[in-house]
């Protein structure tokens, strides 16, 4: 499924927000499917006893809440359907009694369903609109034909179905059937649903939950009941359910051979090193001292703001508002790419290597900095050492230090220069928008984004741009593990917990800040390291978050530049961006000292304390959009439904 796309209005539109995909190739045992399924469902979700008692209780304020909650039930209702299996409406004389992969539901009555069903029907008139009547009329119309038609209890429906041949040997087993059926039912297409207009954006979102909940009962619900084997005649159509594709197969068969529990070890208490590290005084401790020769940037080609995020809001999200997401995280907008993360490398590193004069072939070494590659086979940076044309260089590889990436690949660039003794470049990468899936702190955070640097050998008498550097990494294991990705606790996704993140980043930045509050003055001048920067330029992890902790490691927020704004976390990527950015917008308009921390996934961190001259920065100026970021064309959608007898003309 595609990460992101481009509607017809022009609207960014996540399909994996509303059309559930699940990774059961990660999956060995129910155990682990349930607590995946009972996080994006069920946690949520309210029973029909809740929403009755909500409705008895006067606790709905709007139709939207009624509604949202119908909808957050219908998605729990359907959790195993909608993410194991397809339903085929088959004629039961033609459905086979034997085979392993067709299934039949077995059913129980909703009990008090009809009470639950009356009490949303006679609630939602009496309740006022959120945003706009009509268009919440609309779609209650199709929520309700679902919800006001069914017939099953939804918390006793397990995950593996019976087979055909298991269902009968219970008699009194009931199941779906169908008096009639028309293979001509009208369903939203694909396009239908990404299509989907609303000027509200909460109501867009619902929109499109609706039209999903739609297609999970593609036949007229008035006809659906339910009834025991024996009760069923040759031209009834029962439901039967089909593994949706190889990976639920192959997850089912793995069930039936009882797959073995993988071992896990347990982490050991965390013990601080013997000594500590010191940071590393480049000028004392190095002979070829660095020189940054460019410094360039390539931002995302796609703006997702945050009403396109309340747009694409998933079932499983809590309800938050564009200006909620503003104010938790101070983010206003994220840049997506439509390109992969090879081409947003390359790019970057030819505008580099343009502005800093420097021909592929003077190149000593290559560095990509980056936790979100695509490839482990060539490394990105012998794919681009390929790609740039560079026949040789003394060494090209791939460095995961995640947010740390730029402090990372910088200490590595300036100790290769004492060997090569030549330009080393360094590109910082990321493409997260690809790897986010439906987990809604990644989807807030962050971005996509590039940026290159060409670390040259200082002039014979020069001075070095680098003053200091220093590393970090690990922690608690908590901390260590405060990011993840691939996870396959939420479909093998980004994962970001984020108290622990809090902690590493609050635990990092107090200790540099109490560093280089003790190391003096690099000029020689009085005062200490810290009183020499001119400008901080920190990881833009969370703006709300880095603050605070700035605050209470003695900063102000006066002293700290962000662009997290408009371009989001981009993670290596978002210091060498942020410099950038600051270049563009006048922020740095001479020569400037920063000092800039980077803290994040795998408990790393660093920084550096370098000189940045505005001259050296490949400005860019606005990045058009991608000519394929709109995938395909898309036709316009049809009429929407409101009910089962009105589903023909609706869809013309």
């Amino acid at each position: 499924m595609n990460a992101f796309v481009l509607n017809r209005h022009g609207r960014m539109v996540f399909p994996s927000n509303v059309m559930p995909e699940l990774d059961f190739s990660t999956m060995e045992t129910l155990e682990q499917l349930d607590s995946v399924i009972r996080r994006d469902f069920e946690t949520k979700a309210p029973s029909g006893t809740d929403i009755l008692e909500r409705v008895r209780a006067g606790s709905y304020g709007t139709r939207y809440d009624l509604m949202r909650d119908v909808a957050l039930n219908l998605f729990w209702a359907n959790r195993f359907s909608i993410t194991m299996y397809d339903k085929r409406p088959t004629r039961w004389a033609d459905v086979p009694r034997h085979r392993s992969d067709v299934f039949l539901p077995v059913l129980q009555p909703w009990e008090n369903g009809e009470e639950k069903i009356s009490g949303v029907q006679q609630a939602y008139p009496q309740l006022p609109a959120r945003w706009d009547q009509d268009c919440e009329d609309r779609i209650f119309a199709i929520l309700f034909d679902v919800f006001g038609n069914r017939r099953h209890h939804a918390s006793t429906l397990p995950a593996v179905k019976p087979t055909v041949a298991e269902f009968l040997e219970q008699p009194g087993n009931l199941t779906f059937r169908l008096r009639n059926y028309d293979p001509d039912f009208p369903v939203y297409d694909y396009t239908d649903i990404l299509d989907v207009s609303e000027d509200v954006p909460e109501l867009e979102a619902l929109h499109r939950w609706a039209m999903v909940l739609h297609n999970q009962y593609p036949w007229d619900r008035s006809q659906m009941e339910l009834a025991e084997a024996s009760q069923l005649s040759d031209d009834d159509y029962v439901v039967a359910f089909h593994p949706r594709d190889k990976e639920v197969r192959a997850f089912l068969r793995r069930l039936g051979e009882g797959a073995p529990r993988r071992a896990t070890g347990s982490a050991r208490e965390p013990r601080p090193p013997v000594r500590p590290f010191p940071a590393i005084d480049v000028r004392a401790r190095f002979s070829v001292l660095p020189r940054l020769e460019s410094l360039a940037a390539v931002h995302g080609d796609q703006v997702c703001s945050n009403d396109d995020l309340i747009r694409n809001t998933a079932y499983n999200w809590s309800p938050m508002s564009a200006d909620e997401i503003s104010s938790k995280t101070g983010i206003e907008q994220r840049r997506y790419s439509s390109l992969s993360v090879e081409e947003l490398a390359l790019q970057a590193a030819e505008a580099a290597l343009a502005k800093a004069g420097r021909e592929p072939e003077e190149i000593g070494a290559v560095l990509v900095c980056t936790c979100t590659t695509s490839r482990l086979i060539p490394s990105l940076a012998t794919y681009l050492c390929g790609q740039l044309g560079m026949q040789q260089v003394y060494v090209a590889y791939d460095l995961i230090a995640a947010c740390a990436g730029m402090p990372y690949g910088v200490a590595d660039a300036t100790r290769l220069l004492q060997e090569v003794e030549r330009p080393v470049l360094v590109v910082c990468v990321e493409k997260f928008s690809d790897k986010i899936g439906n987990v809604r702190t990644s989807r807030m955070i962050f971005g996509d984004g590039a940026s290159a640097m060409v670390v040259g050998p200082a002039p014979e008498g020069g001075a070095a741009d680098i003053d200091y550097l220093k590393t970090y990494a690990s922690g608690p294991a908590s901390e260590v593990n405060s990011i993840l990705w691939p996870n396959p606790e939420f479909d093998n996704n980004i994962t970001v917990f984020g108290p622990q993140v809090k902690a590493l980043a609050g635990r990092y930045l107090s200790q540099m800040i109490e560093e280089i509050s003790a190391l003096p003055h690099p000029d020689g001048k009085d005062g200490s390291l810290l009183d020499s920067i001119d400008l901080i330029v920190p990881h833009q992890a969370n703006k709300t978050m880095v603050i605070q902790l700035a605050e209470r490691a003695g900063l102000s927020a006066d002293q700290l530049y962000f662009n997290i704004e408009q371009v989001g976390n981009t993670s290596s990527a978002s210091i060498p961006l942020a410099i950038h950015d600051a270049v563009r917008d006048g922020v740095i308009s001479e020569p400037v000292r920063i000092f800039a921390p980077g803290f994040g996934a795998g408990a790393v961190a660093g920084y550096a304390v370098m000189r940045i001259d505005p001259a050296v920065v490949a400005v860019q100026g606005p990045t058009a959009p991608h000519e394929t970021a709109t995938e395909a064309p898309m036709p316009a959608p049809g009429e929407q439904a409101s009910a089962s007898e009105e589903m023909r003309e609706a869809f013309g």
